[in-house]
């Protein structure tokens, strides 16, 4: 479990990932001396990446689930292989050891990607479910509140005043080629300095500055905080997969999406519409959730849960015993 503290301090790179540390000290009531320790301190025992990520619809592709039933005696060979894909990303083992659920980028082209083609092929694959994303309720770790204390709303507001995020104009456009080594540091460290990221191109930091504002702007580049929630005090995570009609699939998603202890919700293809991502400290609390605040949602008919067994990837960061590690280049 992390301190409140710690916990403020990672709210404050969920609003602004590159804020400098003496504005996320400002905010949380500590010296930037403190704040840069303790962040260090979280990335070094693998309780959080921030990482710089290239919008996969830059190259035509869209997002799915999927989902890959397997023989128990393949699931390992097969995870590992899945995990190292640069297009898979929040990739888990479900209870029982017999089915993979990843996040992959996929492109919309009418015919079964080739990274699919490849995987039904696979020794031990047994079957492959794969659904669009067609509207994601609420990104990965979107409200803090439902998971860990969180940042007064004057310091939230303070945060986002001084170091607003760029907002994105027009469609995303594709990185130029030398972009490449600014682009590969930013994705194995989100807040490299300007100086860093200067010494890893061989550009000036002017010219770092301005790439940056121009690969955010254009809405190329963005930024995600990876975190392994185990350590915030949340072992037990389930992908629940519901059902309701397209009369209220919007009304239904949202409520499900603002529920406590949902840290990711969105609308799929498939028999079953909507999917979501529920962090609990139990079994016990899970059951709180199923019986208590689920059944509070309207237009839910009907739903199953895979109980996460064990997690291997996040957005951009492989889960090696709890702790999150960059993928091997």
């Amino acid at each position: 479990m992390l301190d409140t503290l710690d916990s403020h301090i990672l709210h404050a790179l969920h609003i602004a990932p590159r804020a400098p540390f003496r504005l996320v000290g400002e905010v949380v009531g500590a010296s930037e001396q403190t704040v840069a320790r303790r962040y260090r301190t979280m990335r070094r025992t693998g309780t959080v990446r921030v990482v710089g990520l290239v919008d996969p619809a830059v190259q035509g592709l869209v997002a799915s689930l999927v989902r890959v039933s397997l023989r128990p005696d393949r699931i390992d060979a097969c995870a590992d292989a899945l995990t190292r894909l640069p297009e898979v990303s929040f990739a888990h083992i479900t209870f029982g050891g017999s089915e993979i659920v990843c996040s992959m980028a996929t492109p919309h082209e009418g015919r079964m990607p080739e990274v699919l083609r490849q995987l039904s092929r696979t020794p031990g694959v047994l079957d492959i479910d794969s659904r669009m994303v067609l509207h994601t309720y609420s990104p990965p770790g979107a409200d803090w509140r439902r998971l860990s204390p969180s940042l007064p709303e004057d310091a939230e507001r303070s945060l986002r005043e001084h170091h607003p995020r760029t907002a994105s104009q027009g469609p995303p456009l594709a990185p130029h080629e030398e972009d490449a080594p600014l682009l590969a540091a930013l994705a194995e460290d989100g807040r490299a300095s300007q100086a860093t990221l200067a010494d890893r191109t061989g550009w000036t930091t002017g010219r770092v500055a301005r790439r940056l504002e121009s690969l955010e702007r254009s809405g190329t580049l963005f930024y995600d905080v990876d975190l392994a929630l185990e350590k915030l005090g949340y072992p037990f995570s389930a992908a629940i997969w519901l059902t309701t009609s397209p009369a209220h699939l919007h009304a239904t998603g949202s409520a499900v999406a603002a529920l406590p202890r949902v840290v990711f919700a969105c609308a799929t293809t498939g028999a079953q519409n909507l999917m979501a991502i529920v962090m609990c400290t139990s079994t016990a609390d899970f059951y709180d959730w199923l019986s208590r605040r689920l059944a509070t949602v309207p237009g839910v008919t009907g739903y199953t849960v895979g109980v996460r067994l064990r997690i291997l990837k996040k957005a951009a960061s492989l889960v090696y015993q709890g702790r999150l590690v960059a993928p091997p280049r």
